[in-house]
């Protein structure tokens, strides 16, 4: 009784010599052994163990004249087999780290970050103690990024009333400060 390996490499000969019919037949039963291969290997995955088991049958076909009838039959197609369940390995893991499971998302309201908002209502008020002056010329120059030049220009102030006015202004909120805290 032969073994599967030279039962396989028998009919894989007689299709290369142009035997069509042998030729199928190795595609058949190598099938059915891919199967087996792919579904210990991958066996929580058995709705991809038929498009692999495709990919390699297709592989196997186009590299067919690269196999030398007197080498092992099961060393060839097993590196093909293998090259390509690397691939499918590959790209479901690119295709994985791309897409989290939807089911994972029920933590997406659980923490919620309200720290900016709340800090800008918190200068809101703070500046609302100070007087005009002080505090238009803190909100265009340290919060707004203005020049002292162009908050001098916006609040027709001199440029060194709005020095002043922002270094009495923040020394007026310290003080402010400490006195809630």
């Amino acid at each position: 009784m032969y073994s599967a390996e030279q039962r396989l490499k028998t009919l894989l000969v007689a299709g290369l010599a142009g035997n069509a019919s042998e030729y199928r037949q190795f595609l058949s039963e190598l099938t059915r052994h891919l199967r087996g291969y792919l579904r210990k290997r991958i066996p929580h995955l058995h709705d991809d163990v038929e498009d692999l088991v495709q990919e390699i049958l297709l592989a196997v076909h186009n590299a067919r004249h690269t196999y030398r009838p007197d080498e092992p039959l099961t060393a060839w197609v097993h590196a093909i087999a293998r090259y390509k369940l690397m691939d499918f390995f590959r790209t479901r893991a690119r295709r994985e780290s791309l897409h989290e499971p939807l089911d994972e998302h029920d933590d997406i309201f659980a923490e919620c970050d309200d720290e900016p908002a709340d800090a800008r209502r918190d200068v809101g008020k703070l500046l609302g103690h100070l007087p005009d002056k002080q505090r238009l010329s803190i909100l265009h120059v340290k919060l707004q990024g203005l020049s002292v030049a162009e908050a001098a220009q916006l609040t027709g102030l001199s440029e060194s009333a709005v020095k002043v006015s922002i270094h009495r202004g923040l020394k007026a909120l310290a003080a402010h400060v400490r006195r809630i805290a």
